[in-house]
């Protein structure tokens, strides 16, 4: 070694490698090799290992090579396979061996067959030869040693730098020898593509791993399995932490095991190339360990199951996914019968995401396998019905008649793998997608079998196993796809988190640089109490053009460029970007207009901005389109903004998800952002790349805390706070059939028509007729509080419904007959009379003073244990008090009654609520989500107010006081306005 240690530093070291090789020989079958006498350095191979395999395994090859070549058999043997591995990758090579003349093909690695049905196969799955050495001297140019290395048939797999802590070095030390004194240059073990495949970096406790040595610019990635939900490795009694190396622990076989090395050489490593790069892809150690623990889980239960599996974002989940996606179709059960006919990729993105299409596609070793379905739902039809073994679609192509006539695949078992599984995959198109791979034929005449049916199609399934991948999943995903723990509540099958992700390294820390601003707003009307500034629908205007206005977005637009240019332009050796996150299309436009005008006028020639969003965009007289703008097709934008001509992309909505560009350093976000949201955006900054090790966020429009807050559920391992109870069904179910809206022989008529199918014409409009007799009635009810109520109610009931049937057999025809008419019920309700649009201009409103101040600085970063629990479904549509919010509820209620002597009770003020919900429908939703509280709480009050008058036109005592009592009122508005907030950002 080229390292100096004292006699007593390389002993320690020593102990530390024979224990590994001990284990290697003594438990998972290896041969130890002498480097000196078996160690090709030309080569990089244990020639006579190589022979030895080939002779014992293949006998009647190797007799037709003696026969054509006789002396010369061995000679061409290493001719041909060193010309193979200079063509190709080590692991293809090794999966596909070499041929020579007269038609001679050598397998050199046989690996796990899929089943037991050929015993032959098993005989020579058993006949690979698996050896290590130690001290391999593999240069002729000077004596540096390699600590370990392993082979497989006498070809090299793997190299190990071994570090010993009680000697005072660690893991780092042996990746700084890799890059200062393991040269690849001339060398053919440690040449990339030709020699061994990885090589590790390793102490006692940690495991670092890398594809490609590149002397200085080597970058090596964590290879643990992660400690107490951050970085490292858990203890194992009596042995190092990273024995799973070489041992065999009670939660799985040893890495360098025969069954998951060899697994790992012939189903896992992938070369990916892009563009003129080369990247060899050997998976980390949560990505083959979820993938292998999955499909044994599977291999013992059969179809039928659920699996979460939470890996933070970054962490290489398309290559999880492609993994799972190919290697699930070849999984047998233990009487050696196929389980799963066909995989199913889905997203709910609706251009489908071509990085995960790419990577699926590329790990294919056999065309045909995959089919993606980037054309219509007749060509997903065709694959489903003509047995596709690997399919990737959108979920939205299901919900639709070519794929409403699929029948007869209930006899099928289908994976179905879910990209980014949240709330969708409990609607409409996700169980859409269930009917066309369940559905047949019904074979009773009874209404109520064939009611009973309907429903069992929305639940659990035999033929189908749900396998969802997300880095933050919600409530509803942890309670449709988790698995129930000793806890009894639904826990991730396989955990990797975010926290575990930073503290490794594979991402970036995106809170550690968190900054703060405030925007202060003085608006004044040029006509005082003009009635267009009344009502909600004009507030909602005033708020959105003070945040459009051109001084707003100027003093913005500088504070950007400038901290831009200061703080964000020289990182990266200069190639770093940045995103601006905007409100809304037309936001973004305007953004990106005098963006590019500032930095016209700054002359700043090395700065240019990109915008991204979808559609055609009406502004100022004129039509844009991203196109348009940009100057080049939406394709090209990934693309573009690569190069070093753009530096800075302003979006809104588009590429705040699935966007993956690692010299994004900054992020300036001017637009409110819910829970899952702000972490989903934020974590486009957590990409890793040479040179990038912190990144900024400037905030507009939110605050360090709410930021943390959005983060925490997803921080570690995401739990529930208790499980949802599904009998809350009933008790929805009760509320509306006590309406007087509802009357059961209607919806008993509704159902003995609507579920015998094969609807005619006539069928639906006396279907309509049936039902427009509840819409009759609610249309004659004058209390407009208590339709809107039920308005709420349906929707809960529906959304409810659709979960709580997917999660349990119900066997209830009664909730699936509700479930169908209120289906209808809904969409012949009249909606609401919505005001006509005013649109505010110069004339009518002034801007007459608007100030940016700097707020918070510092970091927004979560430590261990800083996490929070979600909380269970409330009927998808009740929003439960906080500990604060029920204080401030307290204050309000004393508060009236000593200024009133009124005796109100909780129950009372409660009836707010009401007006709340009312007033807060989509619209305003969107406006208080998006804009500064004080651009958006004049708009709210004097909706609420009107509510407030409304909802107590009955109650005189409280109309009185809500109309002469200013103060009262206004402390009950700004209690429930908070509370809007809330429900805003987290509904």
């Amino acid at each position: 070694m080229t390292e100096t240690h004292t006699t007593a530093d390389i002993h320690q070291e020593k102990v530390f490698e024979t224990h590994i090789v001990g284990c290697l020989t003594s438990e998972q079958g290896y041969i130890e090799r002498d480097c000196a006498a078996h160690y090709s350095v030309a080569y990089a191979l244990d020639t006579e290992l190589l022979f030895r395999f080939l002779k014992t395994t293949q006998p009647e090859a190797w007799q037709t090579l003696e026969d054509h070549y006789s002396a010369q058999a061995e000679a061409e043997v290493l001719k041909r396979l060193e010309k193979a591995l200079k063509d190709n990758p080590t692991h293809v090579v090794l999966r596909d061996g070499i041929k020579l003349v007269p038609n001679i093909h050598f397998t050199l690695c046989y690996f796990n067959p899929a089943s037991n049905l050929n015993p032959d196969l098993n005989r020579l799955y058993e006949a690979n030869l698996l050896s290590v050495m130690r001290q391999v001297t593999y240069s002729a140019k000077n004596k540096n040693a390699i600590d370990i290395s392993t082979f497989v048939n006498g070809i090299p797999v793997a190299t190990l730098e071994v570090k010993n802590l009680l000697t005072g070095q660690n893991v780092k030390h042996a990746e700084k020898q890799y890059r200062k004194d393991r040269s690849p240059g001339g060398e053919p073990l440690l040449t990339f593509k030709r020699g061994a495949i990885v090589h590790f970096a390793l102490d006692q406790d940690n495991v670092s791993m890398t594809t490609r040595l590149m002397n200085g610019k080597t970058r090596f990635l964590p290879f643990n399995r992660g400690r107490d939900g951050g970085a490292g490795n858990p203890d194992v009694p009596g042995e190092n932490r990273v024995a799973y190396l070489y041992k065999n622990l009670p939660d799985g076989k040893a890495v360098f095991s025969r069954d998951v090395l060899l697994d790992l050489i012939g189903r896992f490593i992938h070369l990916e190339r892009d563009g003129g790069k080369e990247v060899l892809i050997f998976p980390r150690f949560q990505q083959f360990d979820a993938v292998r623990k999955l499909l044994a889980d599977a291999k013992l239960k059969g179809a039928g199951q659920n699996y979460l599996i939470q890996h933070s974002a970054g962490s290489g989940k398309s290559n999880t996914i492609a993994w799972t996606a190919h290697q699930i179709i070849n999984l047998h059960d233990e009487s050696d019968q196929p389980l799963f006919d066909t995989a199913i990729i889905v997203t709910d993105r609706l251009v489908l995401d071509r990085q995960l299409q790419n990577t699926i596609g590329g790990f294919a070793q056999t065309d045909g396998v995959v089919k993606k379905i980037d054309g219509t739902s007749r060509d997903l039809k065709e694959a489903i019905v003509g047995g596709a073994r690997i399919i990737i679609t959108t979920i939205q192509k299901f919900g639709t008649e070519h794929l409403a006539a699929i029948s007869g695949q209930a006899g099928r078992n289908f994976a179905v793998i879910i990209d980014e599984a949240h709330s969708s995959q409990s609607g409409k198109a996700a169980q859409a997608m269930t009917d066309a791979l369940t559905r047949n034929a019904t074979s009773s005449d009874d209404i109520e079998d064939m009611v009973l049916a309907f429903q069992k199609a929305r639940g659990p399934q035999k033929n189908i196993s749900f396998l969802a991948f997300t880095a933050t999943p919600r409530n509803v995903t942890l309670e449709r796809f988790g698995r129930i723990e000793s806890d009894a509540k639904p826990h991730p099958f396989h955990l990797y988190s975010m926290r575990q992700a930073i503290e490794e390294g594979f991402i970036l820390d995106v809170l550690q640089n968190y900054m703060t601003y405030k925007a202060y707003y003085q608006l004044e009307k040029t006509i005082e109490d003009d009635p267009a500034f009344i009502g909600r629908k004009a507030q909602g205007r005033v708020a959105r053009y003070a945040s459009l206005h051109p001084t707003a977005i100027d003093q913005k637009v500088e504070v950007i460029v400038e901290h831009f240019r200061r703080h964000i332009a020289k990182e990266l050796g200069g190639q770093a970007k940045a995103m601006i996150v905007s409100q809304s299309r037309e936001h973004a436009l305007r953004y990106w207009q005098q963006l590019t005008r500032y930095i016209e006028d700054k002359g700043y020639t090395d700065l240019k901005a990109l915008v991204a969003f979808s559609g055609d965009l009406n502004v100022d007289g004129n039509v844009w389109t991203e196109a348009i703008a940009n100057g080049f097709a939406e394709t090209e934008l990934p693309k573009k903004f690569d190069t070093d001509e753009y530096q800075v992309l302003v979006v809104a909505e588009k590429y705040q998800t699935g966007f993956d560009q690692p010299k994004l350093v900054a992020m300036y976000v001017d637009k409110k952002l819910a829970g899952l949201q702000a972490v989903q955006t934020l974590a486009r900054l957590n990409r890793t790349r040479a040179g990038k090790t912190r990144t900024f966020v400037l905030d507009f429009q939110n605050t360090m805390e709410e930021i943390k807050e959005a983060f925490a559920p997803f921080f570690e391992t995401t739990a529930l706070e208790e499980r949802t109870d599904l009998n809350q069904i009933y008790d929805l179910e009760q509320r509306i059939s006590n309406t007087t809206y509802i009357h059961k022989d209607e919806v008993e008529r509704f159902a003995d028509q609507f579920f015998k199918g094969d609807l005619t014409t006539q069928d639906r409009l006396a279907l309509e007729g049936t039902v427009r007799l509840a819409v009759e009635r609610f249309n004659l009810d004058e209390d407009e509080a208590q339709k809107e109520e039920f308005r709420q109610l349906l929707k809960s009931f529906q959304r409810f419904y659709a979960f709580v049937a997917q999660v349990v057999s119900l066997n209830d025809a009664w909730l699936e007959k509700l479930y169908a008419y209120t289906s209808w019920l809904s969409r012949l309700l009249p909606s609401r009379d919505v005001p006509a649009d005013i649109t505010i201009t110069d004339d009518m409103l002034n801007l007459s003073a608007f100030k940016l101040q700097k707020g918070e600085e510092g970091s927004a970063s979560l430590s261990p244990g800083e996490t929070s629990e979600l909380q269970p479904i409330t009927e998808f549509g009740a929003n439960p008090y906080t500990e604060e919010e029920e204080m401030s509820l307290s204050e309000i209620i004393d508060s009236f009654n000593e200024r009133h002597g009124t005796q109100f009770s909780r129950e009372d003020f409660l009836r707010f609520e009401r007006v709340t919900r009312e007033i807060m429908d989509e619209e305003m939703t969107e406006m208080v989500r998006n804009n500064p509280a004080d651009v958006v709480y004049n708009a709210f009050s004097q909706a609420f107010f009107q509510g407030m008058v409304k909802m107590f036109q009955q109650d005189n005592e409280m109309r009185n006081i809500v109309m002469t009592d200013k103060d009262a009122r206004e402390q009950a508005t700004r209690h429930f306005f908070n509370r809007a907030q809330r429900q805003a950002k987290t509904g």
